[in-house]
């Protein structure tokens, strides 16, 4: 089994479970609630990274490879990609494991970019300590 096959072995960023009031009329879990919890686990990373406030301004390239159903687990891992002077990008994975088992299945994968705010919502250094690229 590949290492690709398997989730990674660092600590979740966040985990949760999936709902009813979460589904599209066929009954999977809609697309837009795993990105939702995707930019959760991303501004968590960005928030620390940053130090204070920060804002999603894009996401690439997801593609969804598995549905997540009513009851699945599921298991997000966030990690800081690149560093700029006032932008963060962020690598998150998505993982289901469907109830009752201890199989996990990726979902999806994307790359989150944030940009680091000030308290009128101007973008500032992300550390003012660090310069970044």
């Amino acid at each position: 089994m590949s290492r690709e096959d398997q989730p990674p072995l660092e600590s979740p960023t966040i985990r949760t479970i999936a709902m009813p009031a979460d589904t599209n009329p066929s009954g999977d879990i809609f697309g837009g609630w795993v990105m939702s919890q995707m930019d959760l686990a991303a501004g968590s990373v960005a928030a620390l990274t940053s130090g204070g406030r920060s804002a999603t301004v894009a996401v690439d390239a997801m593609i969804f490879h598995r549905p997540v159903k009513v009851g699945d687990e599921v298991t997000l891992y966030a990690n800081l990609v690149k560093l700029g002077r006032t932008s963060m990008t962020i690598h998150v994975d998505a993982w289901r494991r469907p109830r009752a088992t201890t199989r996990s299945e990726k979902v999806t994968e994307a790359n989150f970019t944030f940009v680091a705010l000030n308290a009128e919502g101007r973008p500032v250094p992300v550390r003012p300590d660090q310069g970044g690229a």
